[in-house]
Formats: C-alpha cells, sequence, structure tokens
C-alpha cells in the first residue's frame, strides 16, 4: 500500500477543528456515574499456566450497567518482583479476545502487571474468544459488526459500554493490593488504542498512555477516505440509511478519539503508520496533534496497519519504564 493519504509535512501540522457536542462532558460524567452506582466488586480466580514466573488469574467487575466483564490478569511473580508493582492495563484490537498468558509475556517480564480487558460482544475473530457478551439491545439497524450497533443514538451507542467498561477496568486494577495504584498505565492498538485514549480522557488514575495506530478517531474523515474495515461498516451505514447519515455522525462525536485526546493530559506514547489505510495517518494525527498532554510519535514510514511490531512493544517498554521509574 503506497502513501495515499496527506504529504508527511501537512500530517505534523493537521488540525482539523472538533466535531464535539455541546453536552459532551455532561454526558460522559452522567454515564461514569450511572455505572459507578454498581458495585465494581472485583473477583479472581486461577488461570492455569505452565509459567510458574508469573501469576496468571481470571477477574471480572462490573462494568456499564453492571455487566459482568471478564479480563486476564497476569503479574510478574512476588518471588520474581515484590510489590506493589505498575500495571499496565491493555484493551484489545477489533474483534480481538485475551487469548493464553503466553500471549502476554513481554510486560510481566519487564516487571509490569498487565490486565488485559476483554471487549464486552468481540473475541469470535483473532486468538481464543472473548468470555463476555454485550447485554444490552440496540434500537437502532447496524451492520453486521460493532461500529453502527446503536449509532442513531449517543445513549445507545455500542462504545459508550466499551468506553466505560474500560473506566472501571482501571478502577479495577488499581483495587488490586499488589499494584501500584500511581503507576497505571493504559495501552493498545487500533481498536485497543482508541479505548486506551478513552480510558486516558475520562478514567481517573491513568499515569501514562500508549496508542499505538488507533481507531475510532476523526471518524468523519475516516469514513471519506477509506473503504477499509471497520470503517467499511459505517460507509455502508451511512450508504444505505442516508436520511439518517448526519445523525449516526453525531452519535460519533461522543466517542471520536479526537474529543477524547483534547481532554487527557497524562503522558502519552503514540505511534502512526504512513501506508495504514485501516486507520489512515491523517485521522491519527488529528488526534496526536490535539492531546492535551506532553506526548511522543513514533512514525512508521513504510508499514501498513501492523504499525511497529515488536520494535514499537520495545519502544513502548522502555517508555513506560521510564516513566515509572522500574528497575
Amino acid at each position: 500500500m503506497p502513501h495515499f493519504d496527506l504529504p508527511l509535512a501537512d500530517l505534523a501540522t493537521y488540525l482539523p477543528a472538533r466535531r464535539e457536542p455541546a453536552d459532551f462532558d455532561r454526558f460522559w460524567a452522567d454515564t461514569l456515574t450511572a455505572a459507578r452506582a454498581a458495585p465494581l466488586d472485583v473477583e479472581t480466580a486461577p488461570h492455569a499456566t505452565v509459567l510458574p514466573l508469573v501469576d496468571s488469574r481470571h477477574l471480572w467487575f462490573s462494568g456499564f450497567d453492571g455487566d459482568r466483564i471478564h479480563a486476564l490478569l497476569i503479574a510478574p511473580s512476588p518471588a520474581v518482583v515484590p510489590g506493589p508493582v505498575p500495571m499496565v492495563v491493555q484493551f484489545l484490537g477489533y474483534g480481538d479476545g485475551t487469548g493464553s498468558p503466553l500471549d502476554w509475556l513481554a510486560l510481566p517480564a519487564a516487571g509490569f502487571a498487565t490486565l488485559v480487558v476483554d471487549t464486552r460482544g468481540q473475541g469470535a475473530r483473532a486468538r481464543r474468544a472473548g468470555a463476555t457478551g454485550d447485554a444490552a439491545g440496540s434500537a437502532s439497524p447496524h451492520v453486521e459488526g460493532f461500529l453502527t450497533r446503536g449509532i442513531l443514538d449517543p445513549a445507545d451507542y455500542y462504545y459508550r459500554r466499551v468506553f466505560t467498561d474500560a473506566v472501571r477496568a482501571v478502577e479495577a486494577a488499581a483495587s488490586l493490593d499488589f499494584v501500584d495504584p500511581s503507576r497505571i498505565a493504559v495501552a493498545g492498538a487500533s481498536q485497543g488504542g482508541g479505548i486506551a485514549l478513552a480510558a486516558a480522557a475520562l478514567a481517573d488514575g491513568v499515569a501514562a498512555a500508549v496508542v499505538n495506530v488507533p481507531f475510532l478517531c476523526h471518524m468523519q474523515r475516516a469514513v471519506e477516505i477509506t473503504a477499509r474495515a471497520p470503517y467499511a461498516e459505517l460507509l455502508a451505514f451511512v450508504r444505505t440509511h442516508r436520511a439518517d447519515a448526519d445523525r449516526a455522525l453525531a452519535t460519533l462525536d461522543y466517542f471520536d478519539g479526537v474529543n477524547m485526546a483534547a481532554r487527557s493530559e497524562v503522558p502519552a506514547l503514540f505511534s502512526v503508520a504512513l501506508m495504514d489505510d485501516v486507520c489512515p495517518p491523517s485521522t491519527v494525527y488529528a488526534a496526536y496533534n490535539h492531546y492535551a498532554g506532553t506526548k511522543e510519535l513514533e512514525v512508521y514510514t513504510y508499514n501498513e496497519h501492523e504499525g511497529g511490531g515488536v520494535a514499537q512493544d520495545e519502544l513502548t517498554i522502555a517508555w513506560l519504564r521510564e516513566r515509572f521509574a522500574t528497575t
């Protein structure tokens, strides 16, 4: 895939006007207040593993509307790394599942605990299937997938539930007795990057954010310049529901990473791939350039949506260790 988006010099200064609803902050304050009315009710259970140097557990907590959300908790054994330890709350790419502890050993090997959070209703496409359904129904029609589910009403929109789950996941992580609550990061790539960006903006107690090739950013532009999935779902909706297109796009403004970025002030590490036609570079730069906190951006000139891969993972660990002063 050759470069298809704006030239790099233009991307560096790309700062589109934010499509921000007047009641954005009230919408999210009310949403989170309602979610917190249910007890967080964190539960854990042993996770069978052949890895003697890590502690692996299933973890459940109450997310949106009290729905029980599953996550996979992996931490270095206390005999290897005495607590309290820093924590990275990890959000997943579109359709991905939590998988096995074997998939998530890099951070525990570097001295971090990690909480890998199911995305409700997802987990049937990659790794092992997720263990969390989406109990809420949606009144409006939606294209197969998740991006258009409930899209005609912000209160009914799928990502309202997902972003609320993410905030509650940070709260669940902070409640663990072996975790240092002053050293909690959120991280993810693609959809996970978009969720991490929302968690950094909405959750209390986040100290750092890693936002790799994020999805759900500058979505109005995304649907105009790429036909790749998952944005293809949104394109199909506005193409077939033409009379509702403006209403659908207005719903997305409550969830757009550009608006979330303007509300997060924690240190952040972003990455972008200039040949990425799944999450186009200009959509990433729009969020990055609006980001309110201190920030760094790693640019992968010749990569597509895979981004920096292992190189970015190594950079992330080094960046987090510096922020959290781990040895």
